[in-house]
């Protein structure tokens, strides 16, 4: 494998040589390989993905995905490079470029905004819990991902994908065609379109499971406490959770093991115990379907807020193959609970509480310290802040700051309730299952509110080339066996394929 080549040619960069084999496709080992044996550096693999991102993010198709480089990258890499020959790899991620979404803290010289513009200049002190670990794992922070703003908690007419920092995100599958997902929809359209090796998003309710099917990536939502919260701009305490998203179950299942682990600021994490598993790539079997029993829900065409993301055919090959790989599938499983109405009033009284309490500790530089204030000052920069307006910060607003209300409470214990015992456990419980199986990710509200795992891997295509995908889910802590299920049937099929970006792009070989 030769590495790839740059010429200063009139103050900019022309490509001269790729590697014999694409990089944009590697997985975490491939690389690690290449580097061991000199084909590769951690610099040579920063710099191909800023090219792409320059070509083809910002510009060409412009998917915008990336709403902040680290500009400090480079710089990381060669130290890592210096170090890897000194030394050895620090971690499974030493030299691997993450990109973060846009509220994940990091004390650099990146902003953590959640695509506001009132955060715009906000630089942490700290870095997020989890961004710790990464780095310590030897990962290279290569910028921040553009994000629905505020992870969705703006306004009811915003698009998927945009922020008024960032403007919209595109899928590159079908830039301006097909639908991007949810808040996380930046870190997957950047690993769909091989702008970084892996990403992490965040999820409250499908911002993770959401982008990685629309994005034809895998993502993992795991459960909430095994990843902390620590440093994480938030919109609930209760379903809040960070997650890895990346082009294969095996690299997700070493984003995963790389960020997860007890924080003692986050009270969340302490339900670990022996729960977390050291290493989550043991558990990655390609003849992990073999005699496990996946419970199949049907009825999801009547399921689905837009009928275009369900295929019905794409889901029907899928319940094949794990009947031929050795799965024991049983069909038309009953959750009681899936299809009850849901109170949003967790969310809702929630946000409000955590992001007052967010912004009260900004520096006093930052222009807005309370929702009330950022309300008033997106008023102030309306043509800028506003295009779709802000009706779901200010109905938040009218909740109280302390919660206490009996409709909190009562919504708080109910969720539970219903998402967990009369839900998920219920049905785990009832037909004997190792996981429950659905289409795309219309699981996410029932797994949000249960704070339980669930992963989505690609499934195929649809007829005009939009991306399928389905969702595995199970019980607090089932990592693993999610992990297991998901790789053996992406192994079985492997349907993942790069998006087609070209325009003003060339690929030598």
């Amino acid at each position: 494998m030769s590495c790839l080549f740059f010429q200063i040619i009139e103050g900019g960069y022309k490509e001269l040589k790729f590697t014999q084999i694409s990089i944009e496709e590697l997985t975490i080992h491939d690389i690690q390989l290449a580097m061991v044996n000199g084909e590769l550096t951690s610099k040579e693999l920063v710099m191909h993905y800023l090219y792409r991102i320059a070509k083809l993010d910002q510009d060409g198709p412009r998917i915008n995905s990336i709403l902040e480089i680290n500009p400090d990258a480079i710089f990381i890499a060669e130290g890592l490079d210096a170090e890897r020959k000194a030394k050895g790899p620090k971690g499974p991620l030493h030299g691997i470029p993450v990109l973060l979404k846009d509220n994940i803290e990091t004390m650099d010289y990146m902003h953590t905004s959640a695509g506001t513009l009132a955060l715009e200049n906000h630089i942490s002190e700290r870095d997020a819990f989890l961004v710790k670990k990464l780095r310590d794992a030897g990962a290279v922070i290569l910028g921040k991902t553009n994000m629905t703003e505020l992870a969705n908690g703006m306004s009811r007419t915003m698009w998927a994908g945009y922020s008024a920092r960032g403007g919209q995100t595109l899928n590159p599958y079908g830039p301006g065609e097909f639908f991007v997902g949810g808040s996380s929809s930046g870190s997957a359209a950047a690993v769909a379109a091989n702008f970084t090796v892996l990403s992490v998003g965040t999820e409250t309710d499908a911002s993770i499971l959401s982008p990685a099917v629309q994005n034809s990536v895998v993502g993992l939502k795991p459960t909430v406490g095994l990843i902390s919260r620590s440093g994480i701009i938030p919109f609930t305490y209760t379903q809040d959770t960070a997650g890895p998203i990346a082009r294969n179950v095996t690299d997700a299942a070493v984003l995963l093991g790389a960020m997860a682990g007890y924080d003692s600021n986050d009270s969340a994490t302490v339900k670990l115990g022996s729960k977390q598993l050291e290493d989550y790539t043991k558990c990655l079997d390609a003849n992990g379907l073999i005699g496990a029993r996946i419970g199949v829900y049907r009825g999801a065409e009547k399921d689905f807020r837009e009928p275009s993301e369900y295929d019905e055919t794409l889901f029907s090959n899928v319940i094949s193959v794990l009947g031929r790989q050795g799965a024991e599938v049983v069909q038309d499983i009953e959750i009681p609970s899936f299809k009850r109405e849901w109170s949003w009033s967790v969310p809702s009284h929630e946000m409000k509480h955590s992001l007052d309490n967010y912004l009260a500790k900004l520096p006093a530089y930052v222009p807005v310290h309370s929702a009330a204030e950022l309300i008033l000052y997106n008023r102030k920069h309306e043509e800028k802040a506003l295009k779709y307006g802000q009706n779901m910060l200010e109905y938040r607003e009218k909740f109280p700051n302390t919660l206490k209300s009996p409709e909190y409470l009562l919504s708080k214990l109910e969720d539970l309730y219903y998402s967990q015992e009369q839900g998920i456990d219920y049905a785990l419980k009832k037909y004997g299952l190792d996981a429950i199986i659905f289409p795309a990710y219309i699981c996410s509200t029932i797994c949000a509110k249960a704070g339980y795992p669930a992963i989505t891997v690609p499934a195929g295509y649809m007829e005009n080339g939009r991306p399928f995908g389905i969702t595995f889910a199970s019980t607090a802590f089932s990592e693993g066996t999610l992990i297991k299920l998901a790789y053996a049937y992406e192994q079985a099929t492997k349907h993942r394929k790069p998006p087609k970006l070209n325009a003003h792009y060339t690929q030598n070989a």
